[in-house]
Protein backbone atom coordinates (compact mmCIF):
# COMPACT_ATOMS: atom_id res chain seq x y z
CA UNK A 1 0.00 0.00 0.00
CA UNK A 2 2.84 2.35 0.78
CA UNK A 3 4.40 1.78 -2.64
CA UNK A 4 1.07 2.55 -4.35
CA UNK A 5 0.64 5.77 -2.39
CA UNK A 6 4.17 6.88 -3.16
CA UNK A 7 3.62 6.46 -6.89
CA UNK A 8 0.38 8.39 -6.80
CA UNK A 9 1.89 11.10 -4.67
CA UNK A 10 4.80 11.63 -7.01
CA UNK A 11 2.50 12.09 -9.98
CA UNK A 12 0.39 14.51 -7.98
CA UNK A 13 3.40 16.56 -7.06
CA UNK A 14 4.23 17.27 -10.68
CA UNK A 15 0.74 18.62 -11.37
CA UNK A 16 -0.08 20.21 -8.04
CA UNK A 17 -0.07 23.75 -9.37
CA UNK A 18 -3.45 23.12 -10.97
CA UNK A 19 -5.08 22.29 -7.65
CA UNK A 20 -7.39 24.84 -6.06
CA UNK A 21 -9.29 25.36 -2.89
CA UNK A 22 -11.58 28.29 -3.77
CA UNK A 23 -11.82 30.09 -0.46
CA UNK A 24 -12.74 27.28 1.76
CA UNK A 25 -12.16 27.22 5.47
CA UNK A 26 -11.03 23.61 5.22
CA UNK A 27 -9.68 23.01 8.85
CA UNK A 28 -11.57 25.18 11.20
CA UNK A 29 -13.16 24.66 14.58
CA UNK A 30 -12.60 25.86 18.11
CA UNK A 31 -9.29 25.36 19.80
CA UNK A 32 -9.08 23.66 23.15
CA UNK A 33 -5.39 23.19 23.74
CA UNK A 34 -2.80 25.89 24.03
CA UNK A 35 -4.42 28.58 21.89
CA UNK A 36 -8.12 29.27 21.77
CA UNK A 37 -10.27 31.52 19.56
CA UNK A 38 -7.49 33.90 18.64
CA UNK A 39 -5.79 33.79 22.00
CA UNK A 40 -2.05 33.21 22.04
CA UNK A 41 -0.68 29.91 23.21
CA UNK A 42 1.19 30.26 26.46
CA UNK A 43 4.89 30.19 25.71
CA UNK A 44 6.43 27.77 28.17
CA UNK A 45 9.96 27.88 26.81
CA UNK A 46 12.85 30.23 27.39
CA UNK A 47 15.63 31.38 25.05
CA UNK A 48 18.84 29.36 24.96
CA UNK A 49 20.84 30.06 28.10
CA UNK A 50 24.04 30.90 26.22
CA UNK A 51 22.53 33.97 24.56
CA UNK A 52 22.94 37.36 26.21
CA UNK A 53 20.84 39.19 23.64
CA UNK A 54 17.11 39.74 24.08
CA UNK A 55 15.26 37.09 22.09
CA UNK A 56 13.73 37.87 18.70
CA UNK A 57 9.99 37.49 19.21
CA UNK A 58 7.93 36.12 16.33
CA UNK A 59 4.20 35.59 16.08
CA UNK A 60 2.75 32.75 14.03
CA UNK A 61 -0.98 32.77 13.20
CA UNK A 62 -2.90 29.80 11.88
CA UNK A 63 -6.52 28.72 11.52
CA UNK A 64 -5.62 25.02 11.64
CA UNK A 65 -6.86 23.28 14.77
CA UNK A 66 -6.47 19.63 13.84
CA UNK A 67 -2.67 19.75 14.06
CA UNK A 68 -2.20 22.27 16.85
CA UNK A 69 -0.70 19.91 19.42
CA UNK A 70 1.95 18.71 16.99
CA UNK A 71 2.69 22.24 15.75
CA UNK A 72 2.89 23.51 19.32
CA UNK A 73 5.40 20.77 20.16
CA UNK A 74 7.50 21.61 17.10
CA UNK A 75 7.46 25.31 18.01
CA UNK A 76 8.48 24.55 21.57
CA UNK A 77 11.35 22.43 20.25
CA UNK A 78 12.42 25.26 17.94
CA UNK A 79 12.28 27.78 20.78
CA UNK A 80 14.44 25.56 22.96
CA UNK A 81 17.04 24.58 20.38
CA UNK A 82 17.50 27.27 17.74
CA UNK A 83 20.86 29.04 17.88
CA UNK A 84 19.54 32.43 16.77
CA UNK A 85 17.72 33.30 20.00
CA UNK A 86 14.32 33.28 18.29
CA UNK A 87 11.10 32.70 20.21
CA UNK A 88 7.89 31.91 18.34
CA UNK A 89 4.43 32.45 19.82
CA UNK A 90 1.60 30.38 18.34
CA UNK A 91 -1.90 31.77 17.91
CA UNK A 92 -4.74 29.57 16.67
CA UNK A 93 -7.55 31.67 15.27
CA UNK A 94 -11.30 31.17 15.12
CA UNK A 95 -13.55 30.95 12.05
CA UNK A 96 -12.81 34.58 11.13
CA UNK A 97 -9.17 34.03 10.25
CA UNK A 98 -9.09 36.13 7.07
CA UNK A 99 -10.94 39.00 8.72
CA UNK A 100 -8.58 38.84 11.71
CA UNK A 101 -5.61 39.01 9.36
CA UNK A 102 -7.16 42.02 7.58
CA UNK A 103 -7.63 43.84 10.88
CA UNK A 104 -4.11 43.00 12.03
CA UNK A 105 -2.53 44.38 8.87
CA UNK A 106 -4.66 47.52 8.82
CA UNK A 107 -3.68 48.26 12.44
CA UNK A 108 0.02 47.43 11.88
CA UNK A 109 -0.16 44.53 14.31
CA UNK A 110 0.30 41.70 11.84
CA UNK A 111 1.96 38.41 12.76
CA UNK A 112 5.38 37.56 11.36
CA UNK A 113 4.39 34.19 9.87
CA UNK A 114 0.97 33.20 8.52
CA UNK A 115 -0.71 29.94 7.58
CA UNK A 116 -1.51 30.16 3.90
CA UNK A 117 -4.02 28.14 1.90
CA UNK A 118 -4.92 28.17 -1.76
CA UNK A 119 -8.13 29.96 -0.81
CA UNK A 120 -6.42 32.95 0.78
CA UNK A 121 -2.92 33.24 -0.71
CA UNK A 122 -3.89 35.17 -3.84
CA UNK A 123 -5.95 37.62 -1.79
CA UNK A 124 -3.15 38.17 0.71
CA UNK A 125 -0.68 38.79 -2.12
CA UNK A 126 -2.97 41.34 -3.78
CA UNK A 127 -3.38 43.16 -0.47
CA UNK A 128 0.38 43.35 -0.01
CA UNK A 129 0.42 41.21 3.12
CA UNK A 130 3.11 38.75 2.06
CA UNK A 131 6.86 38.99 1.60
CA UNK A 132 8.38 37.17 -1.39
CA UNK A 133 10.76 34.43 -0.27
CA UNK A 134 12.78 34.10 -3.50
CA UNK A 135 15.88 35.57 -1.88
CA UNK A 136 15.85 32.87 0.79
CA UNK A 137 15.52 29.89 -1.55
CA UNK A 138 18.73 27.88 -1.83
CA UNK A 139 19.54 25.47 -4.63
CA UNK A 140 18.68 22.54 -2.33
CA UNK A 141 15.27 24.00 -1.50
CA UNK A 142 14.56 24.69 -5.16
CA UNK A 143 15.49 21.12 -6.01
CA UNK A 144 13.16 19.72 -3.35
CA UNK A 145 10.16 22.01 -3.87
CA UNK A 146 10.78 23.39 -7.37
CA UNK A 147 8.20 21.30 -9.22
CA UNK A 148 5.58 22.56 -6.77
CA UNK A 149 6.38 26.27 -7.23
CA UNK A 150 3.81 27.23 -9.83
CA UNK A 151 1.91 30.29 -10.99
CA UNK A 152 -1.32 31.31 -9.26
CA UNK A 153 -0.73 28.77 -6.50
CA UNK A 154 2.33 29.99 -4.59
CA UNK A 155 4.01 32.15 -7.24
CA UNK A 156 2.42 35.40 -8.38
CA UNK A 157 3.90 37.81 -10.93
CA UNK A 158 7.12 35.84 -10.85
CA UNK A 159 7.56 36.00 -7.06
CA UNK A 160 7.32 33.02 -4.69
CA UNK A 161 5.44 33.41 -1.40
CA UNK A 162 5.05 29.89 0.00
CA UNK A 163 6.09 26.26 -0.43
CA UNK A 164 3.96 23.14 -0.59
CA UNK A 165 3.43 20.62 2.19
CA UNK A 166 0.22 18.59 1.93
CA UNK A 167 -3.16 18.32 0.23
CA UNK A 168 -6.51 17.12 1.53
CA UNK A 169 -9.02 14.62 0.21
CA UNK A 170 -12.73 15.01 0.93
CA UNK A 171 -14.90 12.17 2.19
CA UNK A 172 -18.17 11.19 3.83
CA UNK A 173 -17.46 10.57 7.53
CA UNK A 174 -19.89 8.07 9.05
CA UNK A 175 -20.54 6.20 12.30
CA UNK A 176 -20.51 2.49 11.46
CA UNK A 177 -22.22 1.53 14.72
CA UNK A 178 -25.12 3.89 14.08
CA UNK A 179 -25.43 2.68 10.49
CA UNK A 180 -25.62 -0.90 11.71
CA UNK A 181 -28.20 0.02 14.35
CA UNK A 182 -30.36 1.58 11.63
CA UNK A 183 -29.95 -1.47 9.40
CA UNK A 184 -27.82 0.31 6.81
CA UNK A 185 -25.15 -1.94 5.32
CA UNK A 186 -23.06 0.56 3.35
CA UNK A 187 -22.49 4.32 3.11
CA UNK A 188 -24.81 6.00 0.59
CA UNK A 189 -23.82 6.03 -3.08
CA UNK A 190 -26.45 8.56 -4.19
CA UNK A 191 -27.93 11.69 -2.62
CA UNK A 192 -31.33 10.02 -2.40
CA UNK A 193 -29.74 7.19 -0.44
CA UNK A 194 -28.11 9.76 1.85
CA UNK A 195 -31.48 11.39 2.50
CA UNK A 196 -33.09 8.00 3.16
CA UNK A 197 -30.25 6.86 5.43
CA UNK A 198 -30.31 10.09 7.42
CA UNK A 199 -34.03 9.65 7.98
CA UNK A 200 -33.64 6.01 9.09
CA UNK A 201 -30.88 6.93 11.54
CA UNK A 202 -32.94 9.75 13.01
CA UNK A 203 -36.00 7.53 13.42
CA UNK A 204 -33.95 4.89 15.23
CA UNK A 205 -31.79 7.23 17.30
CA UNK A 206 -33.78 10.41 17.97
CA UNK A 207 -34.87 9.23 21.43
CA UNK A 208 -31.18 9.05 22.34
CA UNK A 209 -30.31 12.39 20.75
CA UNK A 210 -28.89 10.79 17.58
CA UNK A 211 -29.53 12.39 14.19
CA UNK A 212 -28.65 11.30 10.70
CA UNK A 213 -26.72 14.26 9.35
CA UNK A 214 -24.97 17.48 10.31
CA UNK A 215 -22.69 20.17 8.95
CA UNK A 216 -21.09 23.29 10.43
CA UNK A 217 -23.83 25.60 9.18
CA UNK A 218 -22.65 28.48 11.37
CA UNK A 219 -20.56 29.22 8.27
CA UNK A 220 -22.69 28.04 5.32
CA UNK A 221 -19.98 28.48 2.69
CA UNK A 222 -17.51 26.53 4.81
CA UNK A 223 -20.11 23.79 5.31
CA UNK A 224 -20.90 23.51 1.60
CA UNK A 225 -17.25 23.74 0.54
CA UNK A 226 -16.51 20.61 2.57
CA UNK A 227 -19.58 18.72 1.32
CA UNK A 228 -21.28 19.88 -1.89
CA UNK A 229 -17.88 20.48 -3.44
CA UNK A 230 -17.06 16.78 -3.08
CA UNK A 231 -20.48 15.60 -4.22
CA UNK A 232 -20.32 17.71 -7.37
CA UNK A 233 -16.77 16.82 -8.39
CA UNK A 234 -17.56 13.11 -8.20
CA UNK A 235 -20.78 13.79 -10.13
CA UNK A 236 -18.78 15.41 -12.94
CA UNK A 237 -19.08 19.11 -12.07
CA UNK A 238 -16.57 21.61 -10.74
CA UNK A 239 -17.38 21.84 -7.05
CA UNK A 240 -17.42 25.62 -6.53
CA UNK A 241 -19.99 26.55 -9.15
CA UNK A 242 -17.63 27.29 -12.06
CA UNK A 243 -18.15 25.60 -15.42
CA UNK A 244 -14.71 24.85 -16.83
CA UNK A 245 -16.15 24.09 -20.27
CA UNK A 246 -17.76 27.50 -20.74
CA UNK A 247 -15.53 29.61 -18.50
CA UNK A 248 -18.62 30.93 -16.69
CA UNK A 249 -20.26 30.35 -13.33
CA UNK A 250 -23.26 28.04 -13.42
CA UNK A 251 -24.84 27.09 -10.10
CA UNK A 252 -27.53 24.84 -11.60
CA UNK A 253 -25.76 21.60 -10.54
CA UNK A 254 -25.23 23.13 -7.09
CA UNK A 255 -28.94 23.82 -6.78
CA UNK A 256 -29.71 20.14 -7.40
CA UNK A 257 -27.67 19.14 -4.35
CA UNK A 258 -29.28 21.84 -2.22
CA UNK A 259 -32.71 20.30 -2.81
CA UNK A 260 -31.55 17.10 -1.08
CA UNK A 261 -30.07 19.05 1.82
CA UNK A 262 -33.33 20.94 2.15
CA UNK A 263 -35.23 17.65 2.31
CA UNK A 264 -33.06 16.44 5.20
CA UNK A 265 -33.65 19.71 7.03
CA UNK A 266 -37.41 19.56 6.52
CA UNK A 267 -37.79 15.95 7.65
CA UNK A 268 -35.78 16.60 10.82
CA UNK A 269 -32.79 14.44 9.90
CA UNK A 270 -30.25 17.20 10.57
CA UNK A 271 -28.93 17.70 14.11
CA UNK A 272 -31.05 20.41 15.83
CA UNK A 273 -29.17 23.67 16.22
CA UNK A 274 -26.91 22.98 13.24
CA UNK A 275 -27.69 26.51 12.01
CA UNK A 276 -25.27 27.83 14.65
CA UNK A 277 -22.93 24.85 14.74
CA UNK A 278 -19.20 25.40 14.33
CA UNK A 279 -16.98 22.57 13.12
CA UNK A 280 -15.41 21.61 16.45
CA UNK A 281 -18.73 21.39 18.33
CA UNK A 282 -19.91 19.22 15.44
CA UNK A 283 -16.87 16.99 15.83
CA UNK A 284 -17.51 16.73 19.56
CA UNK A 285 -21.07 15.57 18.87
CA UNK A 286 -19.85 13.03 16.31
CA UNK A 287 -17.23 11.73 18.73
CA UNK A 288 -19.99 11.32 21.32
CA UNK A 289 -21.99 9.17 18.89
CA UNK A 290 -24.75 11.68 18.21
CA UNK A 291 -24.31 12.17 14.44
CA UNK A 292 -24.68 9.49 11.79
CA UNK A 293 -22.66 11.19 9.03
CA UNK A 294 -21.18 14.41 7.71
CA UNK A 295 -18.66 15.38 5.04
CA UNK A 296 -15.20 16.81 5.63
CA UNK A 297 -11.49 16.71 4.93
CA UNK A 298 -8.72 14.18 5.50
CA UNK A 299 -7.81 16.12 8.64
CA UNK A 300 -10.61 14.34 10.53
CA UNK A 301 -8.64 11.22 11.58
CA UNK A 302 -6.12 13.42 13.36
CA UNK A 303 -8.93 15.27 15.08
CA UNK A 304 -10.39 12.06 16.51
CA UNK A 305 -7.01 10.84 17.63
CA UNK A 306 -5.83 13.98 19.40
CA UNK A 307 -8.50 16.66 19.75
CA UNK A 308 -11.64 14.60 20.32
CA UNK A 309 -10.54 11.05 21.15
CA UNK A 310 -13.40 8.63 20.62
CA UNK A 311 -14.17 4.94 20.95
CA UNK A 312 -16.89 4.92 18.28
CA UNK A 313 -16.40 2.78 15.17
CA UNK A 314 -16.24 5.27 12.32
CA UNK A 315 -14.81 5.46 8.79
CA UNK A 316 -14.43 7.64 5.72
CA UNK A 317 -15.92 6.81 2.32
CA UNK A 318 -16.37 8.48 -1.04
CA UNK A 319 -19.18 11.00 -0.98
CA UNK A 320 -22.50 10.17 -2.63
CA UNK A 321 -23.16 11.55 -6.10
CA UNK A 322 -26.26 13.07 -7.62
CA UNK A 323 -27.47 9.81 -9.14
CA UNK A 324 -25.19 7.18 -7.62
CA UNK A 325 -22.88 7.13 -10.65
CA UNK A 326 -19.30 8.37 -10.47
CA UNK A 327 -18.80 10.61 -13.49
CA UNK A 328 -15.90 12.71 -12.24
CA UNK A 329 -13.11 12.58 -9.69
CA UNK A 330 -12.88 13.71 -6.10
CA UNK A 331 -10.86 16.91 -5.94
CA UNK A 332 -7.69 17.00 -3.84
CA UNK A 333 -7.79 20.45 -2.27
CA UNK A 334 -5.72 22.95 -0.31
CA UNK A 335 -2.47 21.84 -1.94
CA UNK A 336 0.52 23.97 -2.88
CA UNK A 337 0.93 26.32 0.07
CA UNK A 338 1.57 26.18 3.81
CA UNK A 339 3.54 29.00 5.49
CA UNK A 340 4.30 32.58 4.46
CA UNK A 341 6.14 35.61 5.85
CA UNK A 342 4.40 38.89 6.63
CA UNK A 343 5.48 41.93 4.62
CA UNK A 344 5.11 43.94 7.84
CA UNK A 345 7.45 41.75 9.86
CA UNK A 346 10.43 43.58 11.33
CA UNK A 347 12.26 40.26 11.57
CA UNK A 348 11.95 38.66 8.14
CA UNK A 349 15.24 36.73 8.33
CA UNK A 350 14.24 35.27 11.68
CA UNK A 351 10.83 34.44 10.22
CA UNK A 352 12.53 32.58 7.39
CA UNK A 353 14.73 30.71 9.88
CA UNK A 354 11.57 29.45 11.58
CA UNK A 355 9.84 28.75 8.27
CA UNK A 356 12.86 26.77 6.99
CA UNK A 357 12.81 24.74 10.21
CA UNK A 358 9.11 23.92 9.76
CA UNK A 359 9.78 22.78 6.19
CA UNK A 360 12.41 20.32 7.34
CA UNK A 361 12.06 16.77 6.06
CA UNK A 362 11.46 15.20 9.45
CA UNK A 363 8.64 17.61 10.34
CA UNK A 364 6.93 17.22 6.95
CA UNK A 365 7.35 13.43 7.03
CA UNK A 366 5.90 13.18 10.54
CA UNK A 367 3.10 15.58 9.60
CA UNK A 368 2.02 13.12 6.91
CA UNK A 369 2.49 10.00 9.01
CA UNK A 370 0.43 11.47 11.85
CA UNK A 371 -2.40 12.05 9.41
CA UNK A 372 -2.54 15.86 9.54
CA UNK A 373 -2.36 16.07 5.76
CA UNK A 374 -1.35 13.93 2.79
CA UNK A 375 2.18 14.74 1.58
CA UNK A 376 2.63 16.07 -1.96
CA UNK A 377 6.35 16.96 -1.86
CA UNK A 378 8.12 14.20 -3.86
CA UNK A 379 11.03 13.74 -1.46
CA UNK A 380 8.63 13.43 1.48
CA UNK A 381 6.29 11.05 -0.35
CA UNK A 382 9.25 8.77 -1.10
CA UNK A 383 10.32 8.40 2.52
CA UNK A 384 7.03 8.64 4.41
CA UNK A 385 4.94 5.65 5.41
CA UNK A 386 1.16 5.58 5.30
CA UNK A 387 -0.34 7.42 8.27
CA UNK A 388 -0.79 5.00 11.15
CA UNK A 389 -3.96 6.53 12.45
CA UNK A 390 -7.46 5.14 12.82
CA UNK A 391 -9.77 6.08 9.99
CA UNK A 392 -7.11 7.41 7.62
CA UNK A 393 -7.42 4.41 5.30
CA UNK A 394 -10.70 5.85 4.03
CA UNK A 395 -9.04 9.15 3.08
CA UNK A 396 -5.93 7.95 1.23
CA UNK A 397 -5.57 8.97 -2.39
CA UNK A 398 -7.08 6.38 -4.72
CA UNK A 399 -8.33 5.85 -8.24
CA UNK A 400 -11.18 8.34 -7.86
CA UNK A 401 -9.02 11.22 -6.54
CA UNK A 402 -7.27 13.81 -8.67
CA UNK A 403 -6.34 17.46 -9.02
CA UNK A 404 -8.69 19.89 -10.72
CA UNK A 405 -7.83 23.15 -12.51
CA UNK A 406 -8.07 26.27 -10.40
CA UNK A 407 -11.40 28.07 -10.58
CA UNK A 408 -11.41 31.87 -10.47
CA UNK A 409 -12.01 33.45 -7.08
CA UNK A 410 -14.33 36.45 -7.28
CA UNK A 411 -16.38 38.45 -4.80
CA UNK A 412 -19.88 39.22 -6.08
CA UNK A 413 -22.11 41.99 -4.90
CA UNK A 414 -24.60 40.70 -2.35
CA UNK A 415 -24.78 37.30 -0.69
CA UNK A 416 -22.31 34.58 -1.62
CA UNK A 417 -23.55 31.21 -2.86
CA UNK A 418 -23.24 29.64 0.59
CA UNK A 419 -25.48 32.18 2.28
CA UNK A 420 -27.96 32.33 -0.60
CA UNK A 421 -28.45 28.57 -0.83
CA UNK A 422 -28.51 28.09 2.94
CA UNK A 423 -31.29 30.68 3.22
CA UNK A 424 -33.26 28.68 0.68
CA UNK A 425 -32.55 25.47 2.54
CA UNK A 426 -34.05 26.93 5.73
CA UNK A 427 -36.84 29.13 4.42
CA UNK A 428 -37.59 28.01 0.87
CA UNK A 429 -38.24 30.31 -2.06
CA UNK A 430 -37.79 30.23 -5.82
CA UNK A 431 -34.68 28.09 -6.31
CA UNK A 432 -34.51 28.74 -10.05
CA UNK A 433 -34.57 32.49 -9.44
CA UNK A 434 -31.93 32.21 -6.71
CA UNK A 435 -29.71 30.21 -9.05
CA UNK A 436 -30.14 32.68 -11.92
CA UNK A 437 -29.35 35.58 -9.59
CA UNK A 438 -26.16 33.87 -8.39
CA UNK A 439 -25.10 33.18 -11.97
CA UNK A 440 -25.68 36.81 -12.94
CA UNK A 441 -23.87 38.29 -9.95
CA UNK A 442 -20.90 35.90 -10.04
CA UNK A 443 -20.43 36.27 -13.80
CA UNK A 444 -20.63 40.06 -13.49
CA UNK A 445 -17.90 39.92 -10.83
CA UNK A 446 -15.91 37.58 -13.07
CA UNK A 447 -16.14 39.97 -16.01
CA UNK A 448 -14.94 42.86 -13.86
CA UNK A 449 -12.04 40.79 -12.52
CA UNK A 450 -11.02 39.80 -16.05
CA UNK A 451 -11.19 43.43 -17.23
CA UNK A 452 -8.96 44.50 -14.34
CA UNK A 453 -6.49 41.75 -15.11
CA UNK A 454 -7.07 40.09 -11.74
CA UNK A 455 -8.00 36.72 -13.21
CA UNK A 456 -7.65 35.02 -16.58
CA UNK A 457 -10.30 32.65 -17.88
CA UNK A 458 -9.93 30.24 -20.80
CA UNK A 459 -12.99 28.10 -21.62
CA UNK A 460 -12.20 24.44 -22.24
CA UNK A 461 -15.08 22.82 -24.17
CA UNK A 462 -13.23 19.49 -24.16
CA UNK A 463 -12.80 19.38 -20.38
CA UNK A 464 -13.25 15.84 -19.03
CA UNK A 465 -14.23 15.65 -15.33
CA UNK A 466 -13.07 12.04 -15.23
CA UNK A 467 -9.61 13.17 -16.31
CA UNK A 468 -9.40 16.81 -15.17
CA UNK A 469 -5.70 17.19 -15.94
CA UNK A 470 -6.22 16.11 -19.55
Amino acid sequence: MRRKWAGIGLSLAVAIGLAGCGGNDNNSGSSNSGATNGQSAENTTTPPAESNKPPVQLKYWTDDRHDQEYIKDMINKFNETNEDNIQVELTVMSENYTQSVDIAFSSKQAPDVLRLKSGNTAGFVKKGYLEPIDGFLTDDIKAEFGKLILDDVNRFDGKVYSLANTGNTLRLVYNKDIFAKAGIANPPASLQEMVDDAKKITEVGKADGIYGFALNFKSPKSAFDRSIREILSLSGYQGLGFDLKTGQFDFAPYSQVIEYFKTMYEDGSILPGAESLDIDPLRAQFAAGKIGMYLSFSTEPGVYQDQFPTDIDWAGALAPTLDGQIKGTSEIVSAGTWLGISAQSANKEAAWTFMKYMYGDEILKTYHEKGFGLAVVPSIVEQAGNPEINGMEGFLVGEHDSLWPVSPSVTPEGANYGDAFFKYMLAGGDLAAITQDLNARYNAALSQAVEKGEVAVTPNPAFDPANPQG
